[in-house]
This record gives C-alpha cells, structure tokens and sequence, in this order.
C-alpha cells in the first residue's frame, strides 16, 4: 500500500484502436453490409458470384466506416452537448479533429476505389452518393427540421440498391423493394431512439419530432403507418418471384412478431416500452436478411 488514490476504471481511457473502431460506427456498418447483402442476393443469377460479393461487401463497409468516422468529425461539437454522446472520441478529446477526418476520407476513397473497378462504377457511384446525402444534406438538416428523420432513411436505405447493381449493373424491382423495407423501417426505429433520449435531443439542438411535438401523437402514428408498410414491402419480393416461399413465410412471422412492440408502444409510449421497439428493429433487418439469404441459397 503506498496510500495514492487509485484511479476508477472508468476514468481509464480505452485503447487507441477502440476510438477509431468507435468512429466507425460498427453497428451501422454492420447494417449496410447486410443489406447490401440482401440487395445482393435478390439480383443475383441462379450461381453466386461470391468474389464479387466479397468485393461489394467490403467496399460498402469501408465507404460507410468511413462516412461514420466523418460524421463524428461533423458533429464533434453537437456530440459535447448531450450526455448520450459527449465521452465519444472527438468531444472527450482523446482522438484530434483532424486525425478522425483523414481516417474517414481514406476508408471513404478506399471503399469507393474499391467498389468501382471490382464491382461496376454504378455502384461505386451509389456509394459516394450515400456518404454525400449522409454528410451534407442529412446531417446539417438535424438542427433546421423534423424532416431531417425522413431524408435521412435515404442514405440508410441506398446500401440495398447498391448491393443489387453490384449483382446486376443496373435497377430492378426487387432492388427497390428492399430499398422500401429499410426507408420504412427506418422510421420506428429512429423514432423509438428519439423517444429514449428526447430530452438529449432538445439539449443537443436536434429537431427530432419527440421533441417538436412532444405530446408523442404524431410519431406514435407513423411508427404504426411505417411498420405497416414495412411489413407489406418485405412481401414484394416473394410477389414479384424474386424470393421464395422459405423468405415469404419467414417474413410474414417476423412481421406478426413486430407488431407487439408496436403495439405496446402505441398503448404506452414509456421508455421500456420504447426501448422494446428499439430492440426490435435491431433484429428485424438481420432476421429478413437470413431469411433471404437462406431462401436463395436452398
């Protein structure tokens, strides 16, 4: 015993590469290459290129690690005014501005560098579309309208586009009907999330509509309207024989299964019960895309 005061472990920073991991919004990443594996497999032939899968997945992943790691240098500021954010990298000054924004623009040019030559350049093109929407129309539209919520699903949803040009080099049904389950379900999940943290949104600056209207009528609405849409979206594809009977059944119960939160949301709209929806849309996306994936595959 030498009698210094010991330092707390939460006082302890983590190691370099868990804040650049941090930037990276694994979560999100996580999230696009999925669904640029479903876009993927819906276009796809009767044989998997599975080279030029591996190809689309990693570039989508750079491109989105990187658009992530940009967005923190964007926000580093707001991000220092809400609790929920404020011990992130940049706000808690254990990664510089700087470093985090050569990092995101080299992941960015890697993905798309990548993506363009190894896939097609379509879809290297819908690739840097989705950073710029992200970045520069999503992203400042947070502080300046509730909309912000709306034109945000569309670089959240254009990773399913891209992973079915990938497969195709061009635009089909079954493409946008993906693009249509991500758009809607987009909503309940962001919606439940600005429930949570309304108060952190209001402190921050965000527009978000829990805190425009914060008598919760309104997005307890569109979180029923969404997931309605959702579910009837995610039917398109066996509708059009772009998937089988394996994907349809499996969707049609995740659907059903969905609907509790939702409406255990829409009875109580408390912060468990938000909080129960939120986890919800987290597993629906990968449960649809397994499901996919293995309709294809069997």
């Amino acid at each position: 015993m030498n009698g210094s005061t010991p330092i707390p472990a939460s006082a302890v920073a983590p190691p370099i590469w868990r804040d650049y991991l941090t930037l990276t919004k694994p979560e999100i990443s996580f999230l696009v290459a999925i669904s640029a594996l479903a876009g993927f497999m819906l276009g796809g032939s009767a044989a998997v290129d599975w080279l030029t899968l591996m190809w689309t997945l990693i570039g989508v992943t750079l491109t989105s690690a990187g658009g992530c790691a940009l967005n923190h240098y964007l926000e580093r500021e707001l991000d220092l005014q809400m609790k929920r954010t404020a011990s992130r990298p940049l706000p808690a000054g254990r990664i510089a501005p700087g470093s985090a924004l050569r990092f995101g623009l080299f992941l960015v040019a890697a993905g798309v560098g990548l993506l363009c030559p190894l896939t097609n350049p379509l879809t290297g093109i819908l690739a840097a579309a989705t950073v710029a929407l992200y970045l520069f129309v999503y992203t400042p539209l947070k502080r300046v309208s509730t909309w912000n919520t709306f034109v945000g699903t569309l670089p959240g949803a254009l990773p399913a586009l891209g992973g079915y040009t990938a497969a195709t080099g061009t635009f089909g049904m079954a493409g946008w009907a993906f693009f249509a389950v991500l758009i809607c379900w987009q909503l309940p999940h962001f919606y439940a999330l600005a429930w949570m943290y309304r108060s952190d949104y209001a402190r921050g600056g965000h527009q978000m509509l829990s805190v425009a209207a914060p008598d919760g009528r309104s997005l307890r609405f569109q979180v029923v309207l969404f997931s309605v849409l959702m579910v009837a979206a995610s039917l398109v594809p066996f509708l059009i024989d772009a998937a089988g009977l394996i994907y349809a059944a499996g969707a049609l119960l995740i659907g059903i299964w969905f609907f509790v939160p939702v409406a255990r949301f829409h009875h109580q709209m408390t912060g468990v019960a938000a909080r129960g929806l939120l986890k919800a849309t987290v597993y629906y996306i990968p449960l649809l895309v397994l499901l996919i994936v293995v309709d294809r595959l069997v």
